[in-house]
């Protein structure tokens, strides 16, 4: 009949695009390179052989604030000292983890993943969601078409000899369940614009800890992962934003006067006034992700010296 031919070409155009996508994600989040720190990471010769000279981590640690006064690095160790690998014998950028299995740094690491032996950060990760959804769907597409073979067995209406069937239901079952919690722990990262790692071990900002410091609202930390253009988003090929050295924050410092302003006017957002919050990364300003509803108030040497009597500066978040 009509509907059958139908519904078995449907069949088949679903099942072979969605194992054409699972394979494509699958195969660029294993092929696809860990990105690595550039070059300005990189002690220059002469104070890396300084470096090893010193013996005194003070003066290890002078080193590494002198190096690292130009670059993009916004966080610290819990000891607020400078992030610095001994193996790599680089300054780690922002989000940068060593990986021991890889043995390099890994820009914005989320981690190393055994089952497609590769690590996952920020060269791959678009793609590790992808692969992770399309073998959801593949999973449950499986599973949704054998079930009624699986209720006819139980029913006595299917042969014993068709016991595969029963055997492919539970696996795709299985599968589709366990990778559905991953799935939905990543989605709720990608929320929150967190790496795996971030939600164990909280970045330390210049005022301590805060797990929610890279955080821009769920639709621009969603952006910051899949990119602007919408019609790439479910195809893996690399969209994400930034260079994976430096990113934005939710977190700004605004003037006082300013603030008095914006109180007057959004009254029910005093309560936001009390947070403390660190200032932004060196390149913050440029990022495109804040461009369109960030104002940073940049002030000189002359108004730092009138605002001094002030008692401190009051930090606010941005708006989400």
């Amino acid at each position: 009949t009509i509907s059958s031919t139908a519904e078995k070409v449907v069949y088949l155009v679903v099942f072979h695009l969605s194992f054409v996508m699972f394979v494509w994600s699958y195969w660029k989040t294993i092929f696809t390179s860990p990105a690595s720190p550039s070059n300005e990471f990189c002690l220059s010769k002469a104070d890396k052989e300084q470096y090893e000279k010193e013996e005194r981590p003070e003066s290890q640690q002078e080193i590494l604030r002198r190096a690292a006064k130009d670059l993009p690095i916004y966080t610290t160790t819990a000891s607020r000292a400078i992030r610095y690998c001994d193996r790599c014998q680089l300054i780690k950028p922002d989000r940068c983890h060593h990986c021991s299995a890889c043995d390099i740094c890994v820009l914005k690491m989320d981690h190393h993943c055994p089952w497609v032996n590769n690590c996952v950060g920020f060269s791959n990760y678009k793609f590790f969601l992808l692969f992770l959804m399309y073998s959801l769907l593949y999973c449950l597409f499986v599973a949704a078409t054998v079930l009624q073979y699986f209720i006819k067995f139980w029913t006595n209406e299917l042969p014993i000899a068709k016991f595969h069937v029963l055997f492919l239901f539970f696996v795709a079952a299985m599968f589709f369940i366990s990778i559905l919690s991953l799935f939905s722990y990543h989605c709720w990262l990608v929320g929150k614009n967190r790496s795996t790692i971030e939600t164990f071990r909280a970045p330390t900002f210049r005022n301590g800890p805060d797990k929610n410091g890279f955080s821009l609202g769920c639709s621009k930390n969603l952006r910051e992962v899949f990119g602007d253009e919408k019609k790439y988003w479910l195809l893996p090929i690399f969209t994400s934003l930034g260079d994976g050295c430096n990113f934005p924050t939710r977190l700004v410092i605004m003037d006082p006067e300013q603030l008095t302003v914006s109180s007057q006017n959004e009254p029910a957002k005093s309560s936001e006034a009390n947070q403390s919050f660190p200032t932004r990364p060196l390149s913050e300003s440029q990022n495109q992700l804040l461009a369109s509803d960030s104002q940073w108030v940049e002030t000189g040497p002359e108004e730092e010296n009138v605002k001094s009597g002030a008692k401190k500066h009051i930090i606010v978040s941005l708006e989400s």
